[in-house]
């Protein structure tokens, strides 16, 4: 990927000037929770510790979301993000789904 792009929930980044927006760029990652993970992340709430299962799970989509959205803002000519967003949702009839959408503006700086 090379350059690092700042991704920043500001609407501004200290000590750079925005000069150009790209428009609003978005990365979705649905998820899967499946039975084996189920059962482990229930035998953690029964014995009263946290659920490593879904933290992992948690991390691992909020990552993948915020890497599709840099991804989309480079595309643009982008490079830098402001005003970023994360956002979680359960889905399915089973809520056996876990949707994470990440937006933000995608921005030129100097």
């Amino acid at each position: 990927m090379g350059i690092i792009m700042i991704i920043t929930t500001t609407p501004s980044i200290e000590g750079k000037n925005i000069i150009e927006y790209k428009g609003v760029v978005f990365g979705e990652v649905i998820s899967g929770i499946n039975f084996i993970k189920d059962f482990a992340a229930g035998l953690s709430n029964f014995f009263g510790g946290r659920s490593s299962t879904y933290e992992d799970e948690l991390i691992q989509a909020r990552e993948n979301a915020l890497r599709e959205m840099e991804s989309r803002a480079r595309q643009l000519g982008a490079d830098a993000i402001v005003g970023v967003d994360i956002d979680y949702e359960v889905l399915g009839s089973d809520n056996g789904m876990l949707m994470v959408t990440a937006s933000g503006t995608a921005v030129r700086i100097n």
